[in-house]
């Protein structure tokens, strides 16, 4: 809930022991978690009930507080659905009408994980000079999730040419590029010409949109020099990067927000 970070499990049922078992998977991956959050599905009040009774039958003590919300309310868990709707949305699309097998479908959503993972959250210090985003592999893995393995670009390349595996490798690139931009929009999120926006400032933290980009490939720069027109609006600014200074539009830059 804090660090946003995301983490996807691959089921194959919606069964009580099936998510048991995810949630022993989650557990032995990321560690010991205290409290729980979820809706009223039959199979999380059936892991709840079973989980407590296994800990009476063995004396030991069932270490998680489950909090239920109220049945037919998923805005109470905002966070969580807006995490779910942003992977369920784009899957959907890159798979189509494929039929991958599981091992298949793990991968991809383990990449897909490391995505969300990667992004941007805020500038990691006040530094003008630190070119490095708080992301929440941070928090996971403690240094930014921005190397992968090479992979040619297959987004150009006919699906009915590619094996199996290039193939899911063109489903992370496509679900890379989709989500991309839509999470770049909602850090840019700008009203109609006829209401005054707050403008760029120095030293503000900025993500470029470069769409040449492969997965897990974020552009950071920060602000340094500014072009105001005439009228006093900028619209023009020199990002320092770690590769030199570029003259960027607004437009094509993405503030990170400092809290």
């Amino acid at each position: 809930m804090s660090t946003k970070a995301v983490h996807l499990e691959l089921v194959t049922d919606l069964t009580t022991d099936a998510f048991i078992a995810a949630l022993r998977r989650f557990l032995s991956r990321r560690g010991n978690c205290i409290n729980l959050y979820s809706d009223q599905g039959t199979n999380f009040i059936g892991a709840n009930n079973k989980l407590k009774e296994i800990a009476e039958a063995t004396g030991s003590t069932f270490g998680i507080q489950w909090h239920f919300h109220p049945p037919g309310a998923p805005h109470f868990n905002g966070l969580v659905e807006a995490g779910v709707k942003s992977v369920k949305s784009h899957l959907l699309r890159v798979i189509g009408e494929q039929i991958l097998t599981f091992e298949e479908v793990y991968t991809v959503i383990t990449q897909i994980e490391a995505v969300l993972n990667s992004r941007p959250l805020c500038p990691l210090s006040s530094d003008p000079n630190d070119l490095l985003p708080l992301t929440p592999s941070h928090f996971l893995c403690l240094e930014p999730l921005n190397v992968e393995l090479p992979s040619p670009d297959f987004t150009k390349s006919p699906i009915n040419r590619l094996d199996r595996w290039n193939l899911l490798q063109r489903m992370v690139q496509d679900f890379w590029g989709r989500w991309r931009t839509e999470y770049l929009h909602t850090l840019q999120q700008r009203m109609k010409w006829n209401k005054i926006t707050p403008m760029i400032k120095m030293g503000d933290m900025v993500v470029i949109k470069d769409e040449q980009r492969p997965p897990l490939q974020w552009t950071i720069g920060r602000v340094v020099e500014m072009h105001p027109a005439q009228d006093g609006v900028v619209r023009v600014v020199v990002v320092k990067t770690a590769n030199g200074r570029l003259m960027r539009p607004v437009a094509k830059l993405s503030v990170l927000p400092v809290n």
